[in-house]
């Protein structure tokens, strides 16, 4: 234990600032990564849908493995400069750092070499991102709150992940039709840096208590996690993340390609996607605010199989759809209602987490929700291109634009999560892990 928070200590105005700042510029880094990393390669490296798929799976690999790495060190960690604030710091900047030279990828001639070169670059960059952001910085928020702020908290860094995805899926597309992919990709790196290098540098912690004088080694704490007992003593908990995990791989199946299917076989534009995005995002943020209000009031279960069925059915019609106005409906039920389905399940998560072990049952929740989807689920759409896809060339360059199919597919996977949900039990309230 390296911090310890009096309920009734108030967060400053300087922490605050830190928080919001280092919230809303790390959001924006990831929504950028996760929507428009792809378009880039298809648009200037290759429409062959495979590197993306190769990117996606490494990202993600490396997000889970550094979060569960780099946040057990961070817990040990006792350092002059404190314990998150040098992975906070230099993450940041590392972090702005990759991102700048992340395009310069695409001057490399040689297609084959360049796909390698961007697969690494992304997942160079996923390493201080998880590092600085999933890892150090969602530690210290835990670290800095006390119980009667961290609602506050939580608001805060929930409103970072709305605005990060208003400023991706909107200012984003509009910014990379105007100016291209390398100024926007520079001016981002750029932001990230500075942010990280001002508000790391203003950073605080709360005092650090004296280190354990007994306390496992490191790979010994850290194999806890993949323990069997772990599995029978939370069966119910490895249920719930097998529903999340099914659902997040159907999710991923198309959701990779979505701009370069929209791009390339409806014809939006950047422009038009940006339209599209900010009202799908405006209606996700209004249809959260009931349905996390239903969270604690209702049957949770239901709420996530309701949500499903809808969300796989906007899947389904995003991929009949081609004019705005369809489209934008479509694509709301389908994110939407994804939307939804995390409220609940969230929040029934938290239920299940063994008190004495959330911070490392949140490490493997990232297995379930983030490594094993972003490789099997773009995997699986990457393959269905190859089978189905348009033949097209760019910049003389063989590939596949993207078809229906993978939306189609992607909403049949997603409707198996249903089975799981099955055998979900509600929490008992006297469970000691409850």
């Amino acid at each position: 234990m390296s911090t310890s928070v009096s309920p009734t200590t108030r967060i400053s105005p300087r922490a605050w600032f830190v928080m919001a700042a280092l919230a809303i510029t790390g959001q924006i880094a990831w929504a950028v990564e996760n929507s428009w990393f792809n378009t880039f390669v298809y648009d200037t490296i290759t429409p062959d849908p495979r590197p993306v798929a190769w990117m996606v799976a490494g990202s993600a690999i490396t997000a889970t493995l550094t979060t569960l790495l780099m946040g057990t060190l961070s817990d040990r960690a006792r350092t002059r400069w404190g314990r998150r604030r040098p992975f906070i710091l230099f993450g940041y900047i590392l972090w702005g750092l990759s991102t700048i030279l992340f395009p310069t990828v695409a001057y490399v001639k040689a297609t084959s070499l360049a796909v390698i070169l961007v697969v690494l670059a992304d997942s160079v960059m996923t390493f201080f991102g998880s590092t600085a952001n999933d890892a150090a910085f969602n530690a210290w928020t835990a670290d800095i709150a006390p119980s009667n702020q961290r609602g506050r908290v939580e608001g805060v860094l929930n409103m970072a992940v709305f605005i990060a995805q208003i400023v991706a899926l909107v200012a984003a597309g509009i910014l990379i039709d105007n100016v291209g992919y390398f100024i926007f990709f520079y001016a981002l790196g750029a932001i990230v840096l500075v942010t990280g290098l001002v508000a790391g540098s203003l950073l605080q912690e709360p005092a650090q208590s004296p280190y354990p004088r007994v306390r496992p080694p490191f790979w010994d704490e850290f194999k806890e996690l993949f323990s069997l007992d772990v599995l029978r003593q939370n069966r119910q908990l490895f249920i719930l993340l097998l529903f999340i995990m099914i659902t997040s791989i159907g999710m991923q199946v198309s959701f990779p390609y979505m701009i370069v299917y929209l791009e390339n076989y409806v014809g939006v534009s950047k422009t038009e996607f940006s339209i599209i995005g900010g009202a799908v995002m405006v209606g996700s943020l209004i249809l959260a605010i009931p349905f996390g209000m239903l969270a604690d009031r209702w049957n949770k279960r239901a709420m996530m199989a309701i949500a499903l069925v809808v969300s796989s059915l906007g899947g389904a019609l995003l991929s009949l759809f081609k004019g705005l106005a369809p489209l934008a409906l479509a694509g709301f039920l389908w994110q939407g209602f994804a939307v939804a389905i995390s409220v609940p399940a969230v929040a029934m998560l938290k239920d299940l987490l063994p008190a004495q072990n959330r911070g490392k049952f949140l490490g493997i929740r990232m297995i379930f929700w983030i490594a094993i989807p972003m490789i099997v689920g773009p995997a699986i759409g990457s393959a269905l291109i190859q089978a189905y896809g348009i033949p097209t060339v760019t910049n003389g360059e063989a590939g596949f634009i993207p078809v229906p199919i993978i939306f189609q597919v992607g909403s049949a996977i997603a409707l198996l999560g249903l089975i799981p949900l099955l055998f979900l039990r509600k929490p008992d309230a006297r469970d000691p892990q409850a």
